[in-house]
C-alpha cells in the first residue's frame, strides 16, 4: 500500500476544522479518507504544539524528490545485477545444450 503524505497545511486545515467543531472527526476521516489513528495524532500534536505543529516532520518537496530518486536508482542497480545473472545463466545453458 502506497503512503500518502500531506502537507503541513492539508494537516493544520484539518485539527482547525475539530478544534472549532466545524466538523467531527468521523465526517473528516470519511471526507478525505482517513484514518482515524491518523486524525487523533494531528489533533494530539496541534494541541501539544499548536501552530508550531507538523514543521520539523515535513520533507521539502525536494527532499522527497531526491529520496524517491535513491530509491529508484537502487532497484534499477538490482534489475541490472539481476540481468546480469540471468544472461551468464543463459549462456552456460546454451553452451551446455551445443556439446553432444
Amino acid at each position: 500500500m502506497k503512503r500518502r503524505v500531506h502537507s503541513r497545511e492539508f494537516k493544520l486545515m484539518i485539527v482547525r476544522q475539530l478544534a472549532t467543531g466545524e466538523k467531527r472527526p468521523v465526517q473528516i476521516c470519511r471526507e478525505h479518507q482517513l484514518a482515524s489513528s491518523m486524525v487523533d495524532r494531528w489533533r494530539k500534536e496541534y494541541e501539544e504544539r499548536g501552530e508550531a505543529a507538523f514543521l520539523e516532520r515535513e520533507l521539502s518537496q525536494e527532499q522527497t524528490f531526491m529520496a524517491r530518486i535513491a530509491e529508484l536508482e537502487g532497484f534499477c542497480g538490482r534489475l541490472a545485477l539481476e540481468n546480469d545473472v540471468l544472461k551468464k545463466a543463459l549462456r552456460q545453458v546454451g553452451s551446455r545444450s551445443d556439446t553432444p
